[in-house]
């Protein structure tokens, strides 16, 4: 096992972290990482994971929030000259400055704390950030929700707002036990490949229309997306939504022609 030597874990932070070198590499050969990539791990950690990946790409900028971490980073990363730490909030990063310090197109690979995994996703995807694709480890619900498909349970305002960029893929799953310290749930390694530019006015009516998951669209039209009852039918219509549907039946496309049909109502 890596230098453990300082480390106190914080929960505070949701800090859980994997020392298994195999399923480090796997993780970074999901992303697919090649010696022309820029990577940005959020969240170094321990800096295992940073090591691997340091071993595959061109450059790697770990984005770290505990300062305490400096000296098991310092002996677990010597002999990587291709790796920045950045100690910083990645939710603070602005996206300026996240530009700024990946010079380019570049990869997220990052083992997520569970309770920020949906704003961290959300803060990497909306915007213009010129990010190739994102692997990420998250809570094995949270990558259920991610991938789920129109209709079922699982489905929602995550699931349709990654998929209205990316193509998504659930690459592994990974047992609770290899973490240290063990966590309370199984988790599961997430690719998003970004296919598609982000659109302000798709991201607000997705919101809008799972505002109240046990509404109709009608409904939620009319409240989230403050519609009068006749403008959200005719929206709706146009749009060829039946108003009595429920968001998470909804397809990309039909959130789409929704999304163009508001558009062009409030263009008048």
């Amino acid at each position: 096992m890596d230098n453990l030597k300082g480390i106190k874990f914080k929960k505070s932070l949701g800090q859980n972290f994997i020392f298994d070198k195999n399923l480090l590499a796997a993780i970074v050969g999901d992303a697919g990482i090649t010696a022309t990539d820029t990577v940005l791990e959020a969240g170094a950690g321990a800096g295992t994971l940073t090591a691997e990946l340091a071993k595959k790409a061109g450059r790697v900028i770990a984005v770290e929030i505990d300062r305490d971490l400096v000296p098991v980073l310092t002996a677990n990363l010597t002999g990587f000259a291709n790796v920045e730490i950045v100690f910083a909030d990645i939710l603070k990063l602005t996206h300026q400055k996240i530009a700024q310090i990946t010079s380019g197109t570049f990869k997220v690979v990052a083992n997520l704390p569970y309770y920020i995994t949906t704003p961290i996703i959300f803060h990497f995807l909306e915007g213009a950030l010129d990010i190739r694709n994102m692997t990420v480890m998250v809570q094995k619900e949270v990558a259920e929700r991610i991938i789920a498909c129109p209709g079922s349970k699982t489905y929602g305002a995550l699931s349709m707002s990654v998929q209205s960029r990316a193509d998504v893929y659930l690459t592994r799953a990974v047992k609770r036990s290899v973490f240290v310290p063990s966590p309370d749930v199984d988790s599961a390694v997430v690719r998003i490949d970004i296919k598609r530019p982000f659109d302000p006015l798709l991201s607000k009516v997705i919101r809008g229309l799972f505002a109240m998951r046990r509404k109709t669209v009608l409904n939620n039209l009319c409240g989230a997306l403050n519609l009068s009852r006749d403008a959200a039918i005719a929206v709706l219509s146009a749009a060829r939504v039946p108003p009595d549907s429920r968001a998470e039946q909804l397809t990309q496309n039909e959130v789409r022609a929704i999304a163009q049909e508001y558009k062009n109502f409030n263009a008048n």
